[in-house]
């Protein structure tokens, strides 16, 4: 029988290297979004203010991460959240943020197993084989569920292969998303015209807020760098610093996305494009073939996100197992490939079953999903704080200036975050099928913390005191 992971020493392979860990960041932050709805940033906040938007909103972002990047350098093990909220809150609270974190990380691989062949029929048409059934309004297509089975297959498939073959994956995809975005920021730089970007600012300017509230959600990802820290192979210094540079690379893309397609289309094609990014590269380049490339990026984007969330997924099964809150399986580490095989497994399993669901259930993934993560960012903030309180000798080598200040902004953009998901503000979760798989997957939540409450170690775990 395969040996858990706490009787291996070390547990993991240390092979990511520099631009390994930039790439796994980044690529978890760029999805398909960039290129469906940068026309929709555009008429709701205008050029100018999607280019607010994305700064206010990326800074919020950066604050909390640098927290993270101070306690993944202080507490470089898998897990990330799970460790940092387990020596300084407890194993209770740890529970919830972990439980919630994972319940983000998974519901972004099912997203990205819907949506995969979405994005693909625009590229090919004719992949529809037959419609199986309905679900909530939207068929569930025969060939639409296969792409998403095999592809869900093949990932978890690199994966189990090792976090090396994975990051491999991930920086071939990243070269196709930067070159495909090279061909559009070029295309802007050549061909735009800035009139086609006004008003600048839409009316109403109340618009920008529209926008802002979605970029935690877009910017979601960054989180995998914790995670796998355990597998990084440089000064733990390092980690920190790479996590910030990549979600300054992240809001980067996404501004000059927007203001590409600005420059691009009419205000009135806008409103009438349902892949405005490929459109504009069609514009700009006067050649559908521009479009499809741009598509292709945005292929890229659903597997290199879809791939560092099975890598950060299976991370958090691992810690959840290893320190007894959820089954002792879930810890078990590959003998060959160092990899925690059966988590990823399971989210591969679950990922083959997704798309037999239909894309109705595409926005709800994205919207729970964004939930639990801000959850873990609450958490988060609230650990780095009370470490510093209650282990100030603790070695930081990524250590943040004015902690108190940036702890407690973190905590208070977390909060607001939280807030924008209530039943009283106007992006609230839908009720039922929204709140509905929030709390049935609390549900199994509870069942875990009442079963295996009693096996739950006492101390930290494998934590080295400084």
């Amino acid at each position: 029988m395969p040996p858990t992971a706490a009787a291996d020493s070390p547990r993991f392979n240390k092979v990511l290297r520099r631009w390994d860990v930039v790439l796994l960041s980044f690529g978890a932050m760029i999805g398909w979004s960039w290129v469906l709805i940068s026309g929709y940033w555009i008429e709701s906040a205008g050029s100018l203010g999607t280019f607010i938007a994305f700064a206010a909103g990326g800074l919020a972002i950066i604050l909390i991460g640098l927290t993270y990047g101070e306690l993944a350098s202080a507490m470089p093990k898998a897990g990330g959240e799970h460790v940092y909220t387990h020596r300084a809150l407890g194993p209770n609270w740890s529970f919830v943020c972990t439980w919630a974190l994972l319940f983000a990380y998974i519901a972004v691989c099912l997203f990205e197993a819907v949506a995969l062949p979405t994005a693909i029929e625009y590229l090919a048409p004719g992949i529809r084989i037959g419609t199986l059934w309905r679900v909530l309004g939207a068929d569930v297509d025969l060939g639409f569920a296969l792409i998403g089975a095999g592809s869900a297959i093949v990932i978890t498939v690199v994966n189990v292969l090792g976090i090396k073959a994975a990051a491999r994956l991930q920086n071939l995809i990243a070269l196709m998303i930067f070159l495909s975005g090279m061909l559009l920021f070029t295309g802007a730089l050549s061909f735009g015209e800035l009139d086609r970007a006004r008003p600048f600012i839409a009316e109403p300017a109340t618009g920008i807020l529209t926008v802002l509230i979605m970029v935690p959600a877009l910017l979601v990802g960054f989180d995998v760098i914790p995670q796998s820290a355990e597998e990084i192979n440089l000064p733990q210094s390092r980690i920190g610093v790479l996590l910030v540079v990549s979600v300054v690379m992240a809001v980067l893309w996404y501004v000059l996305i927007g203001l590409s397609v600005a420059v691009a289309l009419p205000r009135e094609t806008l409103a009438a494009s349902d892949m405005a990014t490929g459109e504009a590269a069609s514009a700009l380049w006067g050649g559908n073939w521009a479009g499809a490339v741009l598509v292709l990026g945005g292929v890229g984007g659903i597997l290199s996100s879809w791939n560092a969330f099975v890598i950060g997924g299976s991370r958090v099964m691992f810690a959840l197992a290893e320190s007894g809150q959820i089954p002792r399986v879930f810890a078990r580490v590959h003998p060959r490939y160092r990899t925690p095989y059966v988590g990823i497994i399971t989210i591969g399993l679950l990922c083959c079953i997704s798309p037999l669901f239909g894309r109705t259930i595409l926005v709800w993934l994205v919207n729970v999903s964004s939930f639990g993560v801000t959850i873990a960012f609450l958490f988060v903030a609230l650990a780095f704080l009370r470490l510093r309180k209650t282990e100030p000798d603790l070695a930081r080598p990524f250590r943040v200036a004015k902690g108190s200040a940036v702890g407690w902004g973190a905590v208070l953009l977390s909060l607001a975050l939280l807030s924008a998901f209530l039943p009283w503000s106007p992006s609230a979760l839908l009720w039922p099928y929204e709140w509905s798989m929030i709390l049935g997957w609390a549900l199994i939540g509870l069942l875990c913390f009442v079963f295996y409450r009693r096996r739950w170690r006492n101390l930290p775990m494998r934590e080295e005191k400084r």
